[in-house]
């Protein structure tokens, strides 16, 4: 399976920075994409970034020009930089392993998760 590196919750004022990761052994292959989610309660989960093997990704509009995904294949391990947070970022994130199905594609029941990091960005 994979792991969020940051468990438990982080805190960080509008304006700041901050990177999760996640550990993601086994998903290196081409036929592979990652992901990040994010959740608040009451809402659906929705998808913040996506990255194929080749580098390609995808953003939802929100956060275009403020996260960046990214992805150490030799390491194993996955990336969100976010920076210029806003208390609207305020989630559960969780990252995601997925077949691609579409260019960098991680469908929301994507079959493999890691366990959320509450991040909170208070104004």
């Amino acid at each position: 399976g994979i792991q969020a590196q940051v468990q438990g919750g982080v805190s960080v004022q509008a304006g700041g920075s901050l990177t999760l990761s996640c550990k993601t052994p086994g998903y290196t292959a081409s036929s592979y994409c990652m992901g990040w989610f994010r959740q608040v309660p009451g809402k659906e989960r929705e998808g913040v970034a996506a990255i194929e093997r080749d580098g390609k990704t995808n953003y939802r509009d929100s956060v275009k020009g403020r996260f960046t995904i990214s992805q150490d294949l030799g390491k194993n391990i996955l990336y969100l930089q976010m920076n210029d947070l806003k208390p609207t970022d305020t989630a559960m994130y969780y990252c995601a392993a997925d077949l691609c199905i579409a260019q960098a594609t991680v469908r929301k029941d994507a079959p493999t998760w890691g366990q959320g990091t509450q991040v909170t960005v208070s104004s």
